[in-house]
C-alpha cells in the first residue's frame, strides 16, 4: 500500500492563512517531545496486530512532534473542517484536522478502529455518550493527547477562541464510521459513513 498522503479537503470560500510558526506551535511540539522521552510501553503484539489505544495516542504524538510532516498543510475554512491524510500503511492511517469556530463532528463511532488524538494548537472538547446521564466531557489544549477505544461513541468539538489543529491516528486503518442521531420517535439511529465523508452534528 502506498504511504503517499491522500488529499481529503472539503473546500469553502476565503480560506484563512496558516498560523505562523510562532511560540504556540513550537511549545506544543516541545510538549510532545517531552512526552515521547518517556519509555515506550512494551507490547507483545505481533507486527500485523492493530495498535492499542495507548499506542495510538503515542503514535499521534510522534506525528505531532514532526512539524515538517504537517505544517505546510495547515489551513482553516469557516464552513467546514479541513482534512489532510498524513500517514497510511497496513496498520495505521492518520489525518491532520483544522478546526474553526463551532465545528462539531456530532456523535459517531470509528467502526472497529481505535484512535489516538494529539492537539497541536487551540482547544477541542471531547464528549463520550453515556446512557441516562449527560455526556462525559473533557477539554484538551495544545500539547495534550488522548485515546478513543474502538467501542466508544463520542464527538469532538472546537472549543476556545482560537482555531485548533489536531492529529488523529487510527488502527486498524479507518475506512468506515457510524454517525448517530435521534429519530422521530426518540430512538437512537446510526448511519454508516465512509471515512471520506465529513462528520457533522445532526
Amino acid at each position: 500500500m502506498s504511504t503517499r498522503p491522500r488529499r481529503l479537503v472539503w473546500f469553502a470560500a476565503a480560506p484563512s492563512p496558516p498560523p505562523p510558526p510562532g511560540p504556540p506551535l513550537e511549545l506544543a511540539v516541545k510538549r510532545f517531545e517531552r512526552l515521547l522521552a518517556a519509555p515506550e510501553p512494551v507490547s507483545m503484539a505481533g507486527p500485523d496486530t492493530p495498535l492499542a489505544p495507548e499506542q495510538l495516542e503515542r503514535f499521534a504524538a510522534v506525528l505531532a512532534a514532526d512539524p515538517g510532516r504537517w505544517r505546510h498543510l495547515v489551513r482553516h475554512e469557516r464552513e467546514v473542517r479541513v482534512y489532510e491524510q498524513i500517514f497510511c500503511d497496513e496498520r495505521v492511517n492518520a489525518w491532520l484536522i483544522c478546526w474553526s469556530d463551532d465545528q462539531d463532528t456530532g456523535f459517531h463511532d470509528h467502526d472497529d478502529s481505535a484512535g489516538g488524538i494529539a492537539v497541536i494548537a487551540g482547544r477541542v472538547r471531547e464528549e463520550r455518550l453515556a446512557m441516562g446521564s449527560p455526556p462525559l466531557t473533557r477539554e484538551l489544549s495544545a500539547g495534550e493527547c488522548f485515546n478513543v477505544p474502538a467501542n466508544a461513541i463520542h464527538r469532538v468539538l472546537h472549543a476556545g477562541a482560537r482555531p485548533a489543529i489536531t492529529i488523529h491516528a487510527y488502527s486498524p486503518p479507518l475506512t468506515r464510521m457510524g454517525s448517530y442521531r435521534i429519530g422521530a420517535g426518540g430512538e437512537l439511529e446510526r448511519e454508516a459513513l465512509s471515512y471520506e465523508q465529513e462528520l457533522r452534528a445532526a
